[in-house]
């Protein structure tokens, strides 16, 4: 049966239409640096985010969940990739049927090695379309492949802060270890509190990296820690907490300027990828609804800096209405990502698709700071080793 020409014309009108959006999909997607809304590719990440949550929705072993959710992010960019030749195939194909006599089948027939390979298109018209498609498809590929490393060096010095983090935050990383392993640093004795400007200028300045990456490049937030225990998610809500935790309970004592700047940043990365990923993050969070942690929860973490005798300048009960304050800036948005992403539940990350226990942060065994005679003598035994010219 043929077709009458306006049907077919109709036909390429829609084949046209699909070939601009395809190609505004991989150009906003690969080539624009900022987000550019697709259609396309949010189905893809939901498709594929819905697969993966079924085939770990029974399984108990968190370990073994973040194993198979490690594969998401490649998953994605191959389906990614095959639904925009998908649709520069069924695009060209429509284009080529008011060309093609022998009917929509052979348009299909023709547009298919078009797009994926060399074609038998005859004519001017038809020879012309398949070059398109052919020109579309090799540009696709070819953007595809050089998009990878992006991808993966926004991914290797996102994850570099990370991993320096776990050895002052704690695996997986939590607010309150954080200012007390700081505090007590590794049992030398000396606090070294005083680092803790550099450190909120540099996950100030981490929070800007991912909040532009991430929402440019949305697969990247799929990606996941080279470790089951860490997560880009919790690492930046235990800074936040640290920092909101000194400022309530020592005022006098926090660094002030840079503890503030490291919040507004973070804040705004939690709120800016939020919304990239399609979770509903008001504008200005509502101060009467408080946050979901617990006052017993802050008394615990309260408790935990007592034991490395951390500076504390206020009672709990006035400081806990400014981490209140500070919290409610940031949690709801956390708690939705690290909900979405199912990474580990460290403890203050909220809860998970299925119910699991809280991990706290894996501690060494508490070290003795070294008294003044062991001071003395190894200052000795190293002028004896190393003497030292007048």
């Amino acid at each position: 049966m043929v077709m009458p020409l306006a049907v077919r014309i109709v036909a390429a009108v829609i084949g046209g239409l699909l070939v601009l959006t395809g190609a505004r999909s991989v150009i906003g997607t690969v080539i624009v640096p900022r987000p550019v809304a697709s259609w396309l590719t949010r189905w893809v990440d939901r498709i594929v985010d819905g697969i993966y949550h079924m085939v770990i929705k029974r399984i108990a072993d968190g370990r073994r969940r973040d194993r198979i959710l490690a594969g998401q992010a490649a998953a994605i960019l191959l389906v990614q990739l095959l639904g925009w030749l998908l649709l520069f195939y069924a695009g060209f194909s429509l284009l080529l049927w008011p060309f093609e006599p022998d009917g929509v089948a052979e348009a299909f027939n023709t547009a298919g090695p078009a797009v994926f390979g060399p074609n038998p298109a005859l004519g001017a018209a038809q020879k012309t379309i398949a070059d398109l498609a052919a020109a579309f498809g090799l540009i696709t590929l070819t953007l595809q492949i050089a998009y990878l490393p992006t991808l993966y060096s926004e991914f290797n010095r996102r994850e570099t802060e990370v991993t320096l983090l776990n050895a002052r935050g704690g695996v997986p990383s939590w607010g309150p270890e954080l200012l007390a392993r700081t505090h007590y640093a590794l049992g030398s004795g000396m606090s070294t509190l005083d680092t803790l400007p550099d450190l909120y200028e540099q996950w100030e300045r981490w929070a800007a990296d991912v909040a532009e990456s991430h929402t440019t490049y949305l697969p990247l937030v799929r990606f996941r820690s080279p470790k089951p225990l860490s997560s880009w998610v919790t690492g930046l809500l235990a800074v936040l907490d640290s920092a909101a935790l000194f400022l309530a309970l020592s005022p006098e004592a926090a660094p002030v300027v840079p503890a503030r700047l490291c919040l507004r940043s973070g804040f705004t990365c939690f709120r800016e990828v939020g919304r990239a990923m399609g979770i509903e993050v008001p504008d200005n969070p509502d101060l009467s609804a408080g946050i979901s942690l617990s006052y017993d929860e802050f008394l615990d973490a309260i408790e935990r800096l007592r034991q490395v005798d951390f500076p504390i300048e206020r009672d709990p009960k006035d400081a806990w209405p400014d981490f209140v304050g500070w919290r409610v800036n940031y949690e709801q948005p956390a708690y939705a990502m690290a909900y979405a992403l199912d990474v580990v539940p460290a403890l203050w990350s909220g809860p998970r698709p299925r119910a699991v226990q809280p991990v706290p942060p894996i501690r060494p065994p508490q070290g003795k700071p070294p008294d003044g005679s062991h001071h003395e003598h190894g200052a000795k035994s190293r002028s004896a080793r190393h003497p030292r010219s007048p």
